[in-house]
C-alpha cells in the first residue's frame, strides 16, 4: 500500500460556545474523543465536507463567513491503525445546542483552564487542544 493510500483526508471543527468551552465527540464503537467532522469525499471541498458532517452528526449548520481556517494538520489516525489523518481544521463559534446523531455516541465539553482526563485522539491531543489554548490566550489579550 502506498503512502498516499494510508492517508485519510478529513475536515474538523474547533467548536466553542459562549463560555469558550471546546466541544469534543466520541463516535460509536470507539474510545477516543475528537473534533466533530469527518472524511472529505472525492470532489468535495474541505468546508463542504465539514458542513455536511456537522449537519449529519450534530444537527448544526456552519457558515463560511463565521469560520476561521486554522490550517492543515497531520497525526496518526485514532481508529485506523497504520493510517494518518490529514485534517483541515476550522474554528467556529457555536450558538445552538448540538444534538448527537448518526455515529456520535457521546459529546463532551472541555472547560478553559482545566486539564482533560478524556482519552483523546492524537490529532486532538497534539494539534487541536494546543491550538484552542492559543486561541484562548489571543481572546484574553
Amino acid at each position: 500500500m502506498s503512502e498516499d493510500t494510508r492517508q485519510i483526508r478529513i475536515a474538523a471543527a474547533l467548536l466553542t460556545d459562549a463560555r469558550q468551552r471546546l466541544l469534543l465527540v466520541r463516535k460509536r464503537g470507539t474510545a477516543w474523543f475528537m473534533q466533530p467532522g469527518g472524511k472529505i469525499e472525492p470532489g468535495e471541498g474541505p468546508f463542504d465536507a465539514l458542513t455536511r458532517e456537522l449537519r449529519e452528526e450534530l444537527g448544526l449548520s456552519a457558515s463560511l463567513e463565521a469560520a476561521r481556517h486554522c490550517g492543515r494538520f497531520a497525526a496518526p489516525a485514532a481508529n485506523e491503525p497504520g493510517f494518518t489523518v490529514e485534517a483541515e481544521l476550522y474554528a467556529l463559534p457555536l450558538d445552538v445546542k448540538p444534538e448527537p446523531a448518526a455515529e456520535i455516541a457521546e459529546i463532551a465539553w472541555l472547560e478553559p483552564g482545566t486539564a482533560s482526563t478524556l482519552p483523546l485522539a492524537p490529532l486532538t491531543r497534539d494539534h487541536a487542544l494546543p491550538l484552542w489554548l492559543f486561541m484562548l490566550t489571543e481572546i484574553s489579550r
